[in-house]
């Protein structure tokens, strides 16, 4: 009788016993001679058994030594990460004015470059609003600017 792992290959009734076993056993796992033996098969079938869960990437197999002999641990392998790939549309980012201005890094707020002042920036925002507002896909944006961070009354806000 053949089962589906998770990894989508098929699975024999022995190899679906010997990796409920190793599944048992947690991060610890268990001495290739001990699942052998817990399985009542041979040393021979018992090396070919592991070698076929490691090439179906179900356990790990890794050599140590166990009371003065060579052996393998068999552990479960955990599952493969995958990676999520998400696009990002940065059509909208490289509309903004302030990317291609050369005064960007001489630009804050008091400065003699003010972002409140700036009519490429103003001009912009309220192309912004009109878009908004008109229903025509733009993004909602309340435009509000403060004129510097210690003075709040020079705020100007446009709806």
């Amino acid at each position: 009788m053949l089962t589906e792992s998770q990894s989508g290959s098929k699975l024999s009734e022995l190899e679906s016993k010997a990796l409920e076993v190793i599944k048992s056993r947690g991060e610890q796992g268990i001495y290739q001679h001990e699942l052998w033996k817990l399985l009542g098969i041979d040393s021979r079938e018992g090396s070919r058994l592991a070698i076929r869960l490691l090439k179906k990437g179900l356990i790990v197999r890794e050599p140590v030594v166990h009371e003065g002999r060579r052996t393998y641990k068999l552990m479960l392998a955990k599952p493969a990460t995958t990676t999520l790939k998400v696009e990002v549309n940065l059509d909208f980012v490289v509309t903004i004015p302030c990317f291609t201005c050369p005064n960007l890094e001489r630009c804050h707020p008091g400065g003699f470059y003010d972002p409140v002042n700036c009519p490429k920036l103003n001009q912009w925002l309220d192309s912004l609003l009109q878009s908004s507002t008109n229903g025509n896909g733009g993004i909602n944006v309340a435009k509000t600017i403060s004129a510097s961070p210690s003075s709040p009354s020079k705020t100007k806000q446009k709806t």
